[in-house]
């Protein structure tokens, strides 16, 4: 083996350094297999997202709540058009969050979001959401932005998710880079103010 032929503080050297690579190639590695991992599983809060509702829809009931933040230093304001609803297990829900942007120059979010309690998160689906893209807002613009989602209705079989009455979904908007187009905008917006 090739550690075999060098000696020993040689060895100790290259050993340090393999570790040390193999330790950075995992820390450079966890966020996304992580985001990946919550994703699947519904872990931590994170919905799962879906494609279609093929799941039966039962009587039975449960609270959507929805909720919403920014991140300390996004400019927009930003809430849900309806706090609360109510729909039957299995039944595919639309709701919508309104954004606005107050200032003089666009400006591009990105939204995170998880669901508590953290035992509903493998069991919110989600088909559509405004969260799967980055949005830019023009100065001035307000939108609406749709979630389309459901409750799978194995969470009423669920050891813990069928004690769970009340959903809460949760998203946090923060600023994040102009894409390519909008920057060349906001060059000229800013030469336009000046």
């Amino acid at each position: 083996m090739f550690l075999k032929n060098l000696d020993g503080p040689t060895r100790t050297v290259v050993q340090t350094v393999s570790l040390v690579v193999f330790m950075g190639g995992l820390a450079w590695a966890s966020v996304p297999f992580y985001d990946w991992f919550c994703r699947v599983t519904g872990f931590g809060g994170v919905p799962e997202q879906v494609t279609v509702n093929d799941a039966d829809i039962l009587d039975q009931t449960i609270t959507v709540r929805f909720d919403s933040t920014l991140n300390s230093g996004m400019a927009w304001e930003f809430k849900p058009v309806v706090r609360e609803m109510e729909i039957r297990i299995g039944e595919t829900g639309l709701a919508f969050y309104e954004a606005h942007n107050p200032t003089s120059r666009p400006i591009a979010g990105q939204a995170s979001y998880n669901v508590t309690p953290y035992t509903a998160g493998a069991f919110f689906d989600k088909i559509d959401c405004f969260c799967f893209e980055e949005q830019v807002l023009a100065p001035g613009e307000t939108v609406q932005m749709p979630v389309s989602f459901y409750v799978d209705p194995e969470i009423v079989e669920d050891r813990d998710g069928k004690y769970v009455h009340t959903i809460t979904l949760s998203y946090t908007f923060y600023e994040i880079d102009l894409p390519e187009g909008y920057a060349a905008l906001d060059v000229q917006t800013q030469t336009d103010l000046n």
